[in-house]
C-alpha cells in the first residue's frame, strides 16, 4: 500500500488558501460572464424566488398592456368616427337650412276670362304641395263669390288666400308660397286656365307621384324641384352616417354600430381582473341618432316630405340639433373613457418598470464591484502561490544536500 503524501503545515495553509481564492475566482467570473449574483436558487433562494414572483407579474402585465393598448385604438377610433359623424350632421343641417331657404312659389293668371256655371255648382280640386284640398264654386256665382269659396279653402288647407282677379276684374290669379297643382282638367279650365300637356305633377323624387294632370301653361312653379334635390342630397348624407358607423371598427371592436349598444369594450386592469373599465357602445347611426330619411309617402300626399312644407323641414332640423347634442354627450364619454384608460396604460408601464427593477435589483450583480473583486483576486492568487513557493523551501533545501 502506497504511502500518503505528507505535506508541512504551512504548504496545506497556502494550499488551502489558494483553493478558496480559486473558487471565489470561479464565482466571480461567473457572475461577470451572466450579469448574475443569482443565477439559482442554490445562490440564494429568497433573492431568486422573490425576483421570480416580481418578474412574472412584470411579465403579466405586460401582456394586460397589449389589451389596454387595444382598447385605447378602439376608443380612438369610435371618437375619430362621432368627429366625423359630426361634420355629416351638420353638412345635413346646412342642407336643410338651404331648403327652408328655398321658396316655393305658384304664380300665373288665366288666360280666360272667368264664366260662371248657371245649370250647377262647381267643384274644383287642387292640391297644395301635395295635399289635396277642394273649393265648391255655386251655381252661377261671380267671379268675387268663387274667389271666396276658393280662398276658403285654401285657408283650410294652410296655404291662405292665394286667388285674386286681375286688374280689369275678369280673370283669375294665383299667387303663392306653395306648389299649387290641379287635380283634373276640368278645375283647370273652369278657372279659365288652360289644360296642361306632358307629364303629371310630380312632388319629389322619391314616392309615388299624387293623381294630377299636367300644369297649366299659365303657372308657373320655382322651388320644388330644388328642394326635391336638397332632400335627396340629405337622405345621402344619411347613408354616409351609416356607412361611416360601421366603419368606425379597430380589430373587430366596433363602438357605433347599430348594435354597439349591445356590446361593451371591457378592459382589465390587473391580474385578476378586480380593477377594470367597461366602455359601453352606443348607436351612431342615422336611425340611432333619431334622423330619419325625407321619403315621400303613398297616396294624396305623395312626396310632401321632400322638403316640400317648411314645418317638415323645420323638424328635420330640430332632430338634427338633437343630433349634434347627442353625439357631443358620447364624444364627451369617450374622451373621458380614454383619459382614464391612457392614465391607466402609463401607470402599468411604470409599475412594470419598478418590478422588475425590483427583480433586477435582488438578482443582477454589481460588474464595476465584480471586475475589482476579480482583480483583487488574480493578485491573490499571485500572492498566494509566491507564498506557497516560499513554504516549500525547506524541503527544497534537504533536497539540494541530497544531491
Amino acid at each position: 500500500m502506497a504511502s500518503a503524501v505528507t505535506l508541512s503545515a504551512a504548504t496545506r495553509q497556502n494550499l488551502l488558501s489558494l483553493q478558496d481564492t480559486s473558487s471565489l475566482t470561479a464565482t466571480t467570473q461567473n457572475r461577470l460572464s451572466t450579469g448574475k449574483k443569482v443565477s439559482s436558487a442554490l445562490d440564494s433562494p429568497v433573492n431568486f424566488f422573490t425576483a421570480q414572483s416580481l418578474s412574472n407579474r412584470s411579465s403579466d402585465l405586460g401582456t394586460l398592456l397589449d389589451n389596454i393598448s387595444n382598447g385605447v385604438q378602439a376608443i380612438q377610433a369610435a371618437n375619430q368616427g362621432l368627429t366625423s359623424i359630426q361634420k355629416l350632421v351638420d353638412s345635413a343641417k346646412s342642407t336643410a337650412n338651404q331648403a327652408l331657404a328655398t321658396q316655393i312659389t305658384t304664380t300665373g293668371t288665366a288666360s280666360s276670362t272667368f264664366s260662371t256655371n248657371t245649370t250647377a255648382s262647381t267643384t274644383i280640386n287642387l292640391f297644395a304641395n301635395g295635399k289635396a284640398f277642394s273649393a265648391t264654386i255655386a251655381q252661377s256665382a261671380s267671379i268675387d263669390a268663387a274667389l271666396t269659396a276658393l280662398n276658403s279653402a285654401a285657408t283650410t288647407a294652410g296655404v291662405g288666400n292665394i286667388f285674386s282677379k286681375d286688374t280689369a276684374g275678369t280673370k283669375v290669379v294665383l299667387s303663392a308660397s306653395a306648389d299649387i297643382e290641379f287635380a283634373d282638367g276640368t278645375s283647370q279650365t273652369a278657372l279659365g286656365f288652360t289644360t296642361g300637356t306632358g307629364s303629371s305633377a310630380s312632388y319629389g323624387t322619391t314616392g309615388s307621384a299624387v293623381t294630377g294632370v299636367p300644369q297649366a301653361k299659365e303657372l308657373t312653379v320655382t322651388g320644388v324641384k330644388e328642394r326635391a334635390t336638397l332632400a335627396a342630397q340629405y337622405n345621402s348624407l344619411l347613408t354616409q352616417i351609416d356607412q361611416l358607423a360601421r366603419d368606425a371598427s379597430y380589430n373587430g371592436v366596433n363602438l357605433l354600430s347599430s348594435n354597439a349598444t349591445t356590446n361593451k369594450l371591457h378592459i382589465a386592469f390587473n391580474e385578476k381582473d378586480t380593477s377594470n373599465l367597461d366602455v359601453q357602445g352606443v348607436d351612431a347611426t342615422s336611425l340611432g341618432l333619431g334622423l330619419n330619411s325625407v321619403n315621400g309617402v303613398s297616396g294624396q300626399n305623395a312626396n310632401v316630405g321632400n322638403f316640400l312644407l317648411d314645418t317638415d323641414i323645420k323638424s328635420t332640423a330640430a332632430t338634427l340639433t338633437s343630433a349634434s347634442a347627442t353625439l357631443r354627450s358620447n364624444a364627451s364619454t369617450f374622451g373621458s373613457n380614454l383619459s382614464v384608460v391612457q392614465n391607466r396604460q402609463d401607470f402599468t408601464k411604470k409599475l412594470q418598470n419598478v418590478l422588475d427593477t425590483g427583480a433586477s435589483k435582488l438578482t443582477d450583480a454589481d460588474l464595476n464591484e465584480e471586475a475589482a473583486n476579480s482583480q483583487a483576486l488574480s493578485t491573490r492568487q499571485s500572492l498566494g502561490i509566491s507564498a506557497l513557493s516560499l513554504a516549500n523551501q525547506a524541503q527544497q533545501s534537504i533536497l539540494q544536500l541530497l544531491r
